[in-house]
């Protein structure tokens, strides 16, 4: 039996585990390569957690950690919000093959319950109500996770959109219109505007104290 590391614990799991999904991709994850990328026999990974399902969380926390960032109390709900979604956005991007575990592990993780919290938060001291902060972080967790979702699989400056742009301008002008200007539009540009728009709603439905 392969000797075990003394560093072995949930921390070096889960990044074990992400360098082999970041590298081969999720379908390559298992409890048979995660011990031979930390240099141990499988069976002695079952010391440190129940299965593959807890280092899918494991992993799916270290993102969202990354994401709970602090933000000043002074900031206003919208920059705290926004605060919150750009980190969850770099979270995500160091690791894209990982978005659709994202919701999947979201019930079971501590990670993402703190960024939830934090979220909600911000969403309560803006004077939305419970009913309303429903309906808030849901168009907000929809919007950040596809936005980069969006950006890794679909990117607004990549084949798709040239394809589009090349269209017969008579007879799609606002797709080739559209499209030639989405050529112009970088990454943090198509990020940032869109959580705008998306904070604007919000604003829009919040009741007047």
């Amino acid at each position: 039996m392969m000797p075990r590391p003394r560093s072995l614990d949930h921390d070096s799991i889960a990044h074990a585990a992400l360098a082999i999904v970041d590298r081969d991709g999720f379908g390559a994850l298992s409890m048979r390569a995660v011990a031979a990328e930390l240099g141990v026999a499988t069976m002695s990974l079952y010391h440190y957690v129940t299965g593959r399902e807890e280092v899918e969380r494991l992993m799916v926390d270290c993102i969202f950690l990354a994401a709970d960032v602090p933000v000043p109390k002074t900031a206003s709900w919208e920059r705290e919000i926004s605060k919150l979604s750009e980190a969850m956005r770099a979270a995500i991007a160091e690791h894209p093959a990982l978005i659709p575990l994202l919701l999947v592990r979201f019930k079971t993780s501590p990670g993402a319950w703190h960024w939830l919290e934090a979220l909600l938060g911000a969403l309560s001291r803006a004077g939305f109500d419970a009913r309303q902060r429903v309906f808030a972080v849901r168009t907000l967790q929809a919007y950040v996770i596809g936005a980069v979702q969006s950006e890794h699989l679909n990117s607004l400056t990549g084949d798709s959109t040239s394809t589009l742009a090349s269209m017969p301008v008579d007879e799609f002008p606002f797709i080739v219109e559209t499209a030639r200007t989405a050529l112009t539009v970088s990454p943090d540009q198509e990020f940032s505007r869109g959580l705008a728009t998306v904070l604007d709603g919000l604003r829009a439905h919040l009741k007047p104290r």
